[in-house]
């Protein structure tokens, strides 16, 4: 099963105070960059594969979804969305994605927002998640950049003149690794960037976009902590097609 860490009380409460748990998709540094990576969502069945507070699923509705589920193993993650969502097109229901299913050829696009670095069992979710799409149908993820998780704690390194460097410990080595971040060990599964890309490949998909994804002058201007992320991508940003 899926480490439920975001049930976790400490975690919970950490996480429920970062930016883009506040001010949700606007939170996040690299949401125009995925935005741009989405279909046109008029009309789409749609499911969020790790919803959360159900930021997304919210706006996928007000730009013409015509129904949206969205999945999360966490409790406390799903009772907050269904407090915030009063849309009877969308719906949230607990799933852990190591081990759910969808009905097939449900949904014209599947979407996730740093879910599927946790998902030890890849291989068998994007088998789901093919079958769910219609032919044609679009996958848009973002999941922590391998480099990202490739260091052991504790990451970042402040050399004698006062430069933050981010050492890669092991990147070929794929598997778990634990970390902590706001709570201790939390796991998640490192695999290579070439991993990712080969197991959508794999499973029938096309490739659209690849994006490592790092802030732009206009981002690092209005948020000067920012800057830190140009010294390696912290995310990785990847849209697909089913071929069929």
């Amino acid at each position: 099963m899926t480490q439920n860490i975001y049930d976790n009380p400490a975690f919970f409460a950490g996480y429920s105070q970062l930016g883009r748990s506040i001010n949700g998709l606007d939170g996040a540094a690299e949401w125009p960059a995925l935005r741009a990576m989405l279909p046109d969502l008029r009309g789409l069945g749609i499911v969020d594969l790790g919803c959360g507070f159900g930021w997304f699923c919210r706006w996928a509705r007000q730009l013409g979804a015509s129904h949206v589920l969205g999945l999360d193993v966490s409790e406390k993650m799903l009772e907050r969305a269904r407090a915030e969502t009063s849309d009877a097109a969308i719906r949230y229901a607990r799933a852990d994605l190591e081990r759910f299913d969808l009905p097939a050829g449900s949904f014209g696009l599947a979407y996730s927002s740093l879910a599927l670095h946790y998902i030890e069992h890849l291989d068998r979710l994007l088998t789901t998640v093919r079958d769910a799409l219609v032919p044609g149908g679009h996958l848009v993820f973002s999941v922590e950049h391998p480099i990202y998780t490739a260091p052991a704690n504790p990451g970042w390194t402040v050399e004698a003149d006062g430069r933050r460097t981010w050492p890669v410990d092991g990147y070929l080595v794929e598997g778990p690794r634990s970390t902590d971040w706001l709570a201790k060990g939390v796991i998640k599964q490192h695999r290579t960037m070439g991993h990712y890309l080969n197991a959508l490949l794999r499973h029938g998909f096309a490739l659209e976009h690849v994006e490592e994804w790092g802030p732009d002058e206009a981002q690092i201007a209005a948020r000067p902590e920012l800057a830190d992320e140009r010294q390696r991508p912290p995310f990785l940003l990847v849209a697909a097609r089913r071929k069929d």
